[in-house]
């Protein structure tokens, strides 16, 4: 059901190459970072990398059947860990109680992170969760398009009015719902998820190899030596305490040649 989606990011990232290409012949290094950056697609050997870092953090993870938010979801919701960190709102649809957003958000952009609580957002907007769930329908998500004309304010008036998208169909016939609209579909996918049941997942943290990290990281992947070392430092110092820091504070990677020249 998710394909629709990822031809959207296909066609994307194929205006992101155009982008580039213009950006590149005009010299507007700006844009060829912000082009470059569209352009990424997650690869089978970027999740391998992912993995491997991870275990040598000795930073436990699990591998996800399905959509990565809905098994973050349920683990908050049983009690593994306390939050959903992402820029996916998906997580609270399906149904995580807490999201941090910019928690892997550059320093630099002097974002806080921001917390939301899935009870007091749906406390706010007067809606249940399955309501919630059947807004976010409305609105569009990675299973089906949107209906055209109804925007967050319409559709947040509409789920009060009528609680359900069945409701809506039936009561407003003039409203233009997408041909063979999947939403009863898109709905059982985000209350019913495939996932690896929280009560079966044991997450346990492990010393971190240092060693392994500056193989693979300073060996392999040309970071910082001294950025690497003092990482594991603070992997340890976590372990001790609460400190709390962004992703990016661990490890800083060293510019190429060709990068550092051109600034």
């Amino acid at each position: 059901m998710k394909s629709g989606e990822l031809v959207k990011r296909s066609e994307k990232r194929a205006e992101a190459q155009k982008n580039l290409a213009e950006a590149q012949e005009k010299g507007d290094f700006e844009n060829v970072e912000r082009f470059q950056k569209r352009m990424v697609k997650v690869t089978p050997k970027h999740s391998e990398d992912c993995q491997r870092l991870l275990t040598l953090m000795g930073i436990p993870y699990i591998k996800a059947p399905c959509e990565a938010e809905a098994q973050c979801a349920e683990l908050v919701k049983g009690g593994k860990v306390f939050a959903t960190a992402t820029e996916d709102m998906d997580a609270l649809t399906f149904g995580s109680s807490i999201l941090l957003r910019h928690l892997t958000a550059s320093e630099q952009k002097k974002l806080p992170i921001r917390e939301i609580t899935l009870d007091h957002l749906l406390t706010d907007i007067g809606l249940t969760q399955s309501q919630f769930v059947d807004l976010c329908i409305l609105l569009g998500c990675d299973y089906c398009d949107s209906v055209k004309g109804v925007g967050p304010a319409k559709g947040l008036s509409l789920i009060r009015q009528y609680g359900s998208i069945e409701k809506i169909m039936s009561n407003n016939p003039k409203l233009n719902f997408p041909e063979n609209w999947p939403y009863e579909e898109a709905r059982q996918l985000f209350m019913s998820p495939e996932v690896v049941k929280a009560d079966s997942v044991e997450l346990k943290w492990s010393k971190p190899d240092e060693a392994g990290l500056v193989q693979f990281m300073v060996e392999d992947k040309g970071f910082s030596e001294d950025r690497i070392r003092n990482g594991v430092r603070k992997l340890e110092k976590c372990k001790e305490g609460a400190t709390q820091g962004r992703l990016d504070s661990f490890f800083t990677k060293l510019p190429s040649p060709a990068t550092a020249s051109n600034r």
